[in-house]
């Protein structure tokens, strides 16, 4: 978890929001769906990224909540 911002992530059979490079989850919830809802409200106060994990730990969608450039370069 490199990437600055709030990841839902699997922990075991229920699912957790960890700030990036924190050691500790901010919270864990029985389903993905609370775990985002959280997750993406400490995104949107704190400004940052919400990265949603599959069961398998790989990023499966990403929401911005930041800066972002309008319009966006590319």
């Amino acid at each position: 978890m490199s990437r600055k911002g709030q990841h839902v992530v699997p922990n075991g059979d229920k699912w957790s929001v960890r700030r990036a490079g924190a050691s500790r989850a901010s919270g864990t919830f029985e389903t993905q769906r609370e775990a985002i809802d959280r997750g993406r409200s400490i995104a949107q106060n704190q400004g940052t990224e919400l990265y949603i994990h599959g069961r398998d730990g790989r990023i499966r969608e990403r929401n911005s909540y930041g800066d972002d450039p309008f319009p966006p370069k590319g």
